[in-house]
């Protein structure tokens, strides 16, 4: 659902414990996290702005979560 979004280049899917292999790879311009997460936590962070790209922390909104989204899709 996220890849076919409009401003969305690629997805990508990873197993190590944390993003930074694909975040260095990637170079991404806008990193993007929850709500729930603290802007000093995120991993990554400092990697993407120390060439210029954003980092974002996204609101949360009670009752809203991507595992409830892929609960949703997986039951359809």
């Amino acid at each position: 659902m996220v890849a076919a979004l409009k401003p969305v280049d690629f997805v990508v899917i990873f197993s190590e414990p944390t993003p930074l292999k694909v975040i260095r790879a990637v170079r991404p311009d806008l990193l993007a996290k929850g709500g729930d997460w603290k802007a000093d936590r995120i991993v990554g962070a400092e990697f993407v702005k120390s060439y210029g790209g954003r980092v974002a922390v996204i609101p949360y909104v009670a009752g809203h979560s991507t595992t409830r989204l892929i609960e949703r899709g997986k039951r359809r």
